[in-house]
């Protein structure tokens, strides 16, 4: 096994904090950090530290947080590391730094590539139904994700309630010990990445807050699949009364005779005194809700000093 290894590690949300931690266990611990900078977060927009720089710092890793990754070149090569490891950093590395270490540089992607490309590879899984994904370690090239693949893994999604959170961080901690397995191999050359498949290639893309919209002519499988795939970021919502409703947690009711017949958006009391709501094909429950300005609370509780909630239309 070769040791002092000089790994530098670049990434930013939850997803890149789970697989340094990780990594951070092991003897591959890295010797810098490059992560995003600080920003303002949440109605107060409180100054906030990356996921990753908080991880970093409890490890005693030194960290940098350049505005462009280009300007952390200098400081990647002082350290001439023998590997640079990436994990959900969000932005294309250039080629004078994909030169710089010796064994290349290694993206955890999670996703089976060359299947979702890009930037949201676990919205567009839950988004889709999908029943199984995985995650992949490819060399990485100047072109997003594709890269020639050194190992990948797949397994079942086993909860058909998996909300983009819960897969975000199974698919992290699968990747994170696989990167830990995949190291030494590939440093001992007992590796051979293989070409990705381009007929087989999807792509993703970047959400933005009006891709939460609900569309209630839709089928209530596919909204409340968009509910959890957009949990927490960009949150599904709609309006009701002229004021913004997010939706936090829901269901699919296949069947009842209460709903009112073809007005779409229209809410209704279900069996079991629920909040239903009628849509292109199906009825979506409620069950965690939340109006603008307002605390996210049960429908249980919503209802109870909201009753003219029921037969209103939701835009």
């Amino acid at each position: 096994m070769k040791h002092g290894t000089k790994i530098v590690f670049l990434g930013t949300p939850e997803f890149g904090a789970i697989v340094l931690d990780e990594l951070s266990k092991t003897k591959f611990k890295p010797v810098l950090v490059i992560t995003s900078p600080d920003k303002p977060v949440g109605r107060e927009q409180v100054i906030t530290p990356p996921p990753v720089k908080v991880l970093a710092q409890k490890y005693d890793i030194p960290v940098f947080q350049p505005e462009k990754i280009s300007n952390a070149e200098s400081k990647i090569r002082s350290l001439k590391p023998d590997l640079i490891i990436i994990a959900a950093y969000g932005k294309i590395i250039p080629k004078q730094i994909l030169d710089i270490p010796k064994y290349g540089c290694l993206n955890i992607h999670p996703s089976l590539l060359p299947q979702y490309r890009g930037p949201s590879p676990i919205q567009f899984t839950i988004l889709n139904g999908d029943e199984k994904t995985g995650v992949t370690i490819i060399l990485v090239t100047e072109k997003m994700d594709q890269g020639p693949i050194l190992t990948d893994l797949e397994f079942v999604i086993k909860n058909s309630e998996i909300t983009y959170q819960e897969l975000e961080k199974e698919l992290a901690n699968w990747g994170g010990q696989l990167l830990i397995k995949t190291i030494p191999k590939w440093l001992k050359g007992k590796i051979k990445p293989k070409p990705q498949d381009e007929s087989k290639a999807t792509y993703t893309k970047i959400f933005k807050k009006e891709d939460g919209k609900i569309n209630w002519g839709k089928k209530a499988e596919e909204i409340e699949r968009q509910i959890r795939a957009f949990n927490p970021w960009p949150g599904t919502f709609c309006k009701a009364d002229n004021k913004t409703l997010k939706i936090w947690k829901a269901s699919v009711l296949e069947q009842t005779d209460k709903a009112p017949k073809g007005v779409l958006g229209k809410t209704f009391l279900a069996p079991d005194e629920k909040i239903a709501i009628q849509c292109g094909e199906g009825y979506l429950i409620i069950e965690e809700l939340q109006f603008s300005g307002k605390r996210r609370m049960k429908a249980e509780e919503f209802l109870r000093g909201n009753i003219d909630f029921i037969g209103i239309i939701l835009e």
